[in-house]
């Protein structure tokens, strides 16, 4: 046991006042296990007991993060050992869990899915480095006894991963229960801290490329709390906390001070409905540059604020585009602005939204027409993982030479641009990107590119989008 997991064991007060915060996992053999339901269910019991909850996901997820943050009534960081170097994780874990007292860590996959055979990168791993326990969350599903060989597999698959209670989901009668729960108990020594029900009822309903974002859910707070409700009456909260490790170091690991590199600066970000994917840790990022953020929403406003630079994160403009095409105003103030020179920085979404237009069912709708790219909507995606980016070309961002990790996950693609792949700024080392293995299309002081990046894993992407800014507003103001 290495010093931070002894370090971790000590169990915390009942009463979560001790001045310290505890964590553990919430994880499961694959995708659709129910983690989700327990993670949620979770965190917005322990938040209905009066505890200081904080929530985060692994991985490169903004859809979870959303659920999480919804029950914990504070935004839901993402750990990604892929995208982080491991001292940036762990910094940002503990700088987001100070003052807490209670944390719970979303997996994703299977406990031991990694990008490789070694599970590299896996939610086992990032409980090996953080000194957290799992709780197991596995489906019983038409299975008694092999629900033991399951957990049994896992707790002997790597004995460094502590499994330190497991969750029963999709149990029917009592008696399916009891035999589950006893078999668990007498084969793995792992006790079992609750058991769900299986219900007809869908707590996250797939639509439109996948699960309902909770700012799209027409009763998002209603099922949070039907989720504290179902994990009052189906877990062992009191246990449950128990089981949970002290996190030491974040009660003295404070957020990071405000860089005083200047005249303050106006960055806009578009949230609506079409563009909600933004990584908390990004817009903090930013803050602690020093800049100011103007909300903007493509769907309503008639036209841009004053601003330092623009930065359109991803989402699902596909679902809004009527309202964004009609937005006439709006997408002739976003051209006008690149044309004079605002920075903008767009992915994803972003990057559809600066497009000429985009296809669906049969139908053309006109965009900001940044750049003369026609997008149309698949139905199979184009592009789903890690990406890894060299800089080759210049832009108003990113230092030549530099690599870039992130993620891509999109059903769009580009059908018409009368540009080359070598004109884009980014050759793809991992990963699909716009066209012909490159990614970054600029215009002007314009980026925009189909990579999603993390500002802890991509610590240089703050930096340089405050620094264009300020750049802009000296050069108004020496304009004037």
């Amino acid at each position: 046991m290495t010093n931070l997991q002894q370090e971790t064991a000590k169990q915390p007060s009942p009463d979560g006042t001790d001045g310290q915060p505890h964590g553990l996992i919430v994880a499961g053999l694959g995708g659709g296990s129910g983690k989700s339901v327990v993670a949620v269910g979770l965190a917005a019991a322990l938040a209905r007991r009066g505890r200081r909850v904080r929530c985060f996901k692994k991985g490169p997820d903004y859809i979870d993060a959303g659920w999480l943050e919804l029950a914990a009534g504070r935004s839901c960081c993402n750990l990604d050992p892929f995208l982080m170097e491991e001292d940036a994780l762990r910094h940002s874990f503990l700088t987001h869990c100070h003052g807490m007292a209670r944390v719970v860590v979303e997996g994703n996959r299977g406990l031991y899915d990694g990008v490789n055979v070694e599970g590299a990168f896996s939610t086992a791993e990032l409980s090996k480095s953080l000194g957290l326990p799992i709780l197991l969350v596995v489906d019983c599903t038409k299975t008694t006894r092999t629900v033991a060989a399951m957990v049994l597999g896992c707790r002997e698959l790597d004995r460094e991963v502590k499994i330190a209670g497991v969750i029963l989901n999709r149990v029917g009668t009592a008696r399916h229960e009891e035999l589950v729960r006893e078999a668990v108990q007498r084969y793995t020594g792992i006790p079992v801290l609750g058991a769900v029900r299986r219900s007809r009822e869908d707590f996250f309903p797939q639509r439109h490329l996948g699960v309902t974002p909770a700012p799209e859910h027409d009763r998002a707070a209603a099922t949070v709390s039907g989720l504290a409700d179902l994990a009052e009456t189906s877990l062992d909260l009191d246990r449950i906390e128990t089981i949970m490790t002290t996190i030491p170091d974040a009660a003295s690991t404070a957020p990071p001070a405000v860089t005083s590199a200047g005249t303050t600066v106006r960055i806009g970000v578009v949230r609506d409905a079409a563009f909600q994917f933004y990584y908390p840790e990004n817009l903090e990022a930013l803050r602690a540059q020093g800049a100011t953020l103007v909300e903007v929403n493509a769907l309503r406003d008639p036209e841009l604020p004053p601003l330092d630079a623009l930065y359109i994160g991803g989402g699902f403009p596909e679902t809004s585009i009527k309202e964004l095409s009609l937005n006439i105003s709006f997408r002739a103030a976003v051209r006008a602005a690149a044309t004079a020179g605002l920075p903008i920085y767009a992915e994803c979404g972003g990057l559809i939204y600066l497009g000429e237009s985009m296809r669906i069912d049969g139908h053309d709708y006109p965009l900001a027409g940044v750049f003369p790219v026609r997008f149309e909507l698949a139905k199979r995606p184009q592009a789903h993982g890690y990406t890894i980016l060299r800089v080759e070309g210049a832009n108003p961002f990113y230092q030549q030479g530099e690599e870039i990790k992130g993620h891509e996950f999109r059903y769009s693609l580009p059908v018409a641009w009368p540009g080359q792949p070598e004109e884009l700024v980014m050759r793809m080392e991992r990963g699909v990107g716009f066209m012909g293995c490159r990614d970054g299309l600029v215009s002007n002081n314009v980026l925009a590119l189909y990579t999603h990046v993390h500002a802890v894993g991509t610590p240089s992407w703050a930096a340089a989008l405050a620094g264009a800014a300020r750049r802009y507003a000296r050069d108004a103001a020496r304009n004037k």
